[in-house]
């Protein structure tokens, strides 16, 4: 989320009804070598057939300038469009449980039209660079909290005021620090990517305690690096690499194993900043 490498990307058309570009999830092992390729077409129906009022099944990854929407049932990808009205490189994104987005940059938070990638200041002030919200009940009894990480800090910032505070201070510990990204579900898990430790070689995903930050189950390295966005859709968690490379990933027990997703058509140089996916999205498989 941290060197903006210039884009040529299609902006999406409300209006368009172009095929658009569906991923694939690779059936072979594990591999950090598959590069995420984002289409500028239009999107497929994204509606799951089942009748049930879910949040829409939707995951939102971005590059500094750009959004981009995966269908977690599909693995279809779209490009929203450019941001517009943030200042400066979008550096992660965060959804509640009513699926409404918000994004942080270095010096911004804002409230973002999904439709159209339109950003609304919400306040000024510095924010970190990762990102999620946490479900009623966790730091409030009556509404989500949205909370990030600063290095090895767990923080918190008012939607109110947009003032960041500290909730635990060193909450990583054993020289990990935040890699990129944050994502927590009502009724399942919070997730973490890290580096340093143990964790030399490639990012690593850890469990943590959503009330104080802290690790609570490490689950071992992704076979990615920069690994700046966390998502998360029935059961499964997806991440967004600065290299433009989209995964996913099944935890089983205290172990993950990963499959890239290939999606086809991307402009060169893509880079991931972050991503972020529903409080409420389905814990289970559907």
């Amino acid at each position: 989320m941290r060197i903006l490498i210039a884009l040529s990307v299609l902006a999406f058309a409300c209006s368009s009804t172009k095929d658009s570009g569906f991923g694939t999830i690779d059936s072979g092992a594990s591999s950090s070598g598959s590069s995420g390729v984002i289409p500028d077409g239009g999107f497929g129906n994204s509606d799951t057939g089942t009748g049930e009022k879910d949040p829409p099944a939707e995951v939102y990854g971005h590059s500094p300038t750009e959004l981009y929407k995966l269908e977690p049932n599909t693995k279809a990808v779209t490009t929203i469009g450019a941001f517009s009205g943030c200042t400066g490189s979008v550096i992660d994104l965060a959804l509640n449980e009513r699926a409404e987005l918000y994004g942080v940059t270095f010096t911004g938070l804002y409230r973002i039209d999904k439709a159209t990638a339109q950003c609304t200041s919400v306040s000024t002030d510095t924010y970190p660079n990762s990102l999620s919200f946490v479900p009623k009940g966790t730091l409030d009894a009556n509404e989500e909290a949205l909370v990030g990480y600063d290095d090895t800090d767990y923080v918190r910032i008012n939607l109110q005021t947009g003032k960041k505070s500290v909730i635990g201070a060193g909450a990583l510990k054993r020289g990990l620090t935040s890699s990129g990204d944050i994502v927590s579900v009502k009724g399942g898990p919070t997730y973490l990517t890290v580096k340093g430790g143990a964790c030399t070689a490639f990012d690593c995903l850890v469990e943590v305690d959503p009330v104080t930050g802290a690790v609570t189950k490490e689950l071992g390295g992704l076979g990615y690096v920069k690994v700046f966005g966390l998502a998360f859709w029935a059961g499964e968690v997806y991440g967004f690499t600065n290299q433009g490379e989209l995964f996913q990933v099944t935890v089983s027990g205290a172990s993950l194993s990963t499959k890239p997703i290939t999606i086809p058509g991307a402009p060169s140089g893509l880079q991931f900043f972050g991503a972020g996916s529903s409080t409420a999205a389905p814990v289970k498989p559907r």
